[in-house]
């Protein structure tokens, strides 16, 4: 983690944010800041606000209460072409209505820095080229998205992402639809973006992957409580268990604390 705590390291930041849908409150008055060279895990069951906070942080959502700043300045008052050249947000779902290569998709984005009638220039490429190889899809640069598995297609996302290179990164699940060794070459790749500078958050259902490479955690129980803290110290068996309603218990493996379910049940 490169984090030194400097004025000018905060990325983005939201102030006694509320998030809430028809008759229900699922995130209150949240304070929280994301740092160059940190990435933060959102934990919590389905249906708690995950991908809601991010869409809100991202300034695709109005905040129900509250405020959400980018380097400083409301994000609802700055331009879209500016937020995306700062932010980029990695939805759960992409659909895909026009056919186009691989190649094509991941030069979308580059578009936030690309002037209006302008073309993708020979850096546009290069930095597109630069980001399939880091997802694993450099030899599939020419073929049709509608070809592609639906892991193939995340990391995909994935790339397009990476090659719009901004400061911070809004990944909802960005694991989903991806096998164990991809899962984890994904994250290690979102490590060394964080450790070269970036802020990174990232909403996850594996908490082992969270304890594995975040350095805080951002819980969200659905009810409008939240906690956020040091992976290290927040993650413990009492906490997750209340977080999931199940019990969960830790084992030791390879000189690190993981989390499993010990039952189906709630805890007592």
């Amino acid at each position: 983690m490169n984090n030194s705590g400097r004025p000018d390291d905060r990325l983005l930041d939201c102030e006694s944010l509320d998030v809430r849908v028809p008759g229900r409150q699922l995130v209150e008055s949240l304070n929280f800041e994301l740092r160059r060279g940190e990435v933060v895990a959102v934990l919590g069951r389905n249906g708690t606000g995950k991908t809601l906070t991010l869409t809100t942080l991202a300034g695709l959502r109005t905040p129900d209460a509250g405020v959400v700043r980018l380097l400083g300045s409301d994000i609802a008052q700055v331009k879209r072409r500016q937020v995306a050249r700062s932010l980029a947000l990695l939805p759960q779902i992409i659909d895909d209505i026009f056919p186009a290569t691989v190649m094509d998709t991941a030069l979308i984005g580059r578009h936030p820095h690309i002037e209006p009638l302008g073309w993708e220039s020979r850096e546009d490429y290069a930095a597109a080229r630069a980001a399939l190889q880091k997802a694993g899809l450099d030899s599939l640069a020419e073929r049709d998205i509608f070809t592609l598995s639906g892991g193939e297609r995340r990391r995909l996302a994935i790339a397009q992402v990476l090659t719009q290179a901004p400061d911070i990164y809004l990944l909802d699940e960005p694991t989903n639809h991806l096998d164990p060794q991809h899962q984890l070459d994904t994250l290690q790749v979102f490590r060394r973006v964080a450790d070269d500078g970036a802020g990174v958050i990232a909403s996850m259902h594996d908490v082992n992957l969270a304890v594995r490479f975040a350095d805080r955690c951002l819980l969200l129980f659905g009810d409008g409580r939240w906690r956020l803290g040091e992976t290290r110290e927040i993650l413990d068996e009492d906490t997750l268990g209340e977080l999931y309603a199940t019990q969960m218990e830790a084992v030791t493996w390879r000189s690190q604390k993981l989390f499993v379910p010990a039952s189906g049940n709630p805890p007592a």
